[in-house]
């Protein structure tokens, strides 16, 4: 079950926002200036990676711990820079004011949250049953 749970987030990550991000709303925004755009793509890239490294460590490793921590840091630097975006003027509506939105919140905040929220009950979970 762990590792399914880990799978999901890395699924959430390193698949599906890149999926959601290689248009134009994004890596393609003709809004966007070309030092921006080379951090999103950045961003994909590294977190993708991260992502099939959790991947080779939580299923050939077995390596819990590890591929968990680093799924947080993923998901969890999300959730900060949305808590911080006032501070730096972020925002995840786009330019026409739109916001995919799942059961009325932000899906970053519903995906990442979860994944989150999941990823300390794996935590919790190995750090009881090896007590």
């Amino acid at each position: 079950m762990r590792s399914a749970i880990i799978t999901f987030s890395i699924f959430l990550y390193a698949v599906a926002v890149p999926y959601l991000e290689i248009n134009a709303t994004h890596v393609f925004n003709p809004d966007w200036t070309p030092h921006v755009r080379i951090h999103e793509v950045w961003q994909l890239i590294t977190n993708s990676g991260i992502g099939l490294l959790c991947l080779w460590l939580v299923w050939s490793k077995k390596e819990i711990v590890l591929s968990t921590l680093l799924s947080m840091l993923v998901t969890g630097g999300f959730l900060l820079a949305f808590a911080l975006k006032g501070f730096y003027g972020g925002s995840m509506k786009y330019l026409d004011g739109s916001e995919k939105t799942l059961f009325g919140l932000n899906i970053g905040i519903v995906g990442f949250g979860l994944a989150f929220i999941l990823l300390v009950f794996v935590l919790a979970s190995y750090f009881r049953k090896t007590k």
